[in-house]
């Protein structure tokens, strides 16, 4: 048979050969990774609500979660836990769209100060118009809410200029922002606070293009700050909770899960520091995604999160899973893992309860 471009490929590059002749819990689609995470690297992370995985598992297996943003002194692990400490390395709460981390680091450093500065609830409490759930009882009056954002924008100033490696999950393409200055939410004005009126915000669906364009803003901006940070960028499995686009919701969660995971193509393409890690591609293959999703078949089980897991740690960290401490953090406890993901904060959640 004469020699073509396939003749002599590795079996990994063939359907037949790497899935479908596979069992689903031997499916592993990382080949290799442009570096690893040692138990002394500074590991933050950021991005949609299923990023929070990574930030549990890390915390459970003796890396170094970073978390520079800490609950004040003498404040319980159970209140630091509702106020949403360690959600992530900072007090952000979810970054769905890249434009929100870009936006993020601008505000921070002081290059942009978005018009939109204070939000009221339904109570008479202050919200942050940015975070409007990370503190669940709202802030007494602006003064207290600006303090606030001042000790978390030095955080993330000093997450950004100290981390070792920043994983960031891709989430959302669908945002609202806030029409005089292009200032991304993390949620609709009205579901969290503030009142919606189209004279002053607007629905937007973001692009691969923009999606690419804000990520390599960010990265840039932390490289600039940071010249050895690594990344790591995935896409996140969970489906959108809902669509302000006029179709079905399944078609626009189809259409904004291909446009992100495109754009972190592009990304991983253009940049030797960012690495990609594959969980949405786990997740969703055939053989898998029947029994990674929970019954609400939007958010990934225990199991799945498992599997996804132990892939992230057999190739990103320096420890092979069978040496003790990381193989104990990825046996299936089943009750803790429903702890876990009951704790998992999905601030869009709020829009069917709003």
């Amino acid at each position: 048979m004469a020699d073509n471009p396939y003749s002599s490929l590795p079996d990994h590059r063939f359907w037949r050969k790497a899935v479908a002749s596979l069992p689903p819990f031997a499916l592993d689609p990382i080949i290799a990774t442009p570096f690893k995470i040692s138990p002394r690297d500074k590991v933050a992370t950021a991005g949609s609500c299923f990023a929070q995985e990574i930030a549990h598992r890390l915390q459970q297996s003796g890396y170094h979660y970073y978390l520079p943003e800490r609950p004040p002194e003498g404040m319980s692990a159970a209140e630091a836990e509702r106020r949403n400490y360690s959600m992530y390395s900072c007090r952000y709460g979810n970054l769905y769209t890249t434009t929100q981390l870009l936006q993020l680091i601008q505000r921070a450093y002081g290059d942009f100060t978005p018009d939109l500065d204070v939000w009221t609830t339904d109570d008479g409490r202050v919200v942050d118009p940015f975070r409007p759930r990370i503190e669940p009882d709202g802030y007494a009056s602006a003064e207290e809410m600006r303090a606030d954002r001042v000790r978390h924008f030095a955080a993330v100033r000093e997450m950004i200029e100290t981390m070792d490696v920043f994983v960031f999950t891709f989430g959302l393409t669908e945002c609202w922002r806030h029409k005089s200055d292009g200032a991304v939410l993390q949620l609709a004005p009205g579901v969290a606070g503030g009142d919606y009126d189209p004279r002053s915000y607007e629905f937007w669906n973001m692009t691969v293009g923009e999606v690419v364009r804000d990520f390599l803003a960010s990265a840039d901006l932390i490289q600039a700050k940071n010249p050895n940070a690594r990344m790591i960028l995935s896409v996140s499995p969970v489906s959108i909770i809902a669509t302000s686009e006029d179709r079905h919701v399944l078609v626009s969660n189809s259409a904004s899960k291909a446009i992100l995971r495109a754009a972190a193509d592009e990304v991983v393409r253009s940049r030797e520091n960012i690495a990609y890690f594959p969980s949405y591609d786990l997740v969703t293959a055939a053989p898998n995604a029947a029994r990674f999703y929970g019954d609400d078949t939007r958010r990934i089980n225990s199991f799945g999160i498992d599997r996804t897991m132990r892939m992230f740690f057999d190739h990103f960290t320096s420890r092979p899973t069978d040496q003790q401490g990381a193989f104990q953090a990825l046996q299936l406890d089943v009750a803790a893992e429903a702890k876990s993901n009951a704790r998992v904060v999905c601030d869009e959640e709020a829009i069917e309860s709003a």
